[in-house]
């Protein structure tokens, strides 16, 4: 499986009120350093919303780089929409970030 797929394979399993940061997809997937790779796989999605990377944001709970929409305050509403809590413009991580068992 190529980090690509990996890295959609993981965006699959956020569940619904809860987001990942492309860092934490990025060592999940094995590669610690590649926050920026995960990045551009969700940019370069091509199974959107199957592949819900809406729920994938910077590691301060911003949000960056959605192009669905009208981009950012898109990615917010379906957030919002989800369950997920902010804090400001931020979400917040402690409330709404995916725990997982790695």
């Amino acid at each position: 499986m190529t980090f690509k797929e990996t890295v959609y394979k993981l965006t699959k399993q956020i569940p619904k009120g809860k987001v990942a940061t492309y860092g934490q997809l990025a060592i999940l997937a094995g590669s610690p350093r590649a926050a920026r790779a995960v990045g551009m796989c969700m940019q370069s999605n091509p199974d959107a919303p199957h592949t819900p990377c809406h729920r994938v944001v910077a590691s301060d709970g911003s949000l960056h780089g959605y192009s669905a929409g009208d981009g950012i305050p898109t990615k917010k509403k379906m957030l919002l929409e989800e369950g997920v809590s902010f804090k400001g413009e931020k979400v917040d991580l402690l409330r709404s970030q995916w725990r997982t068992a790695v």
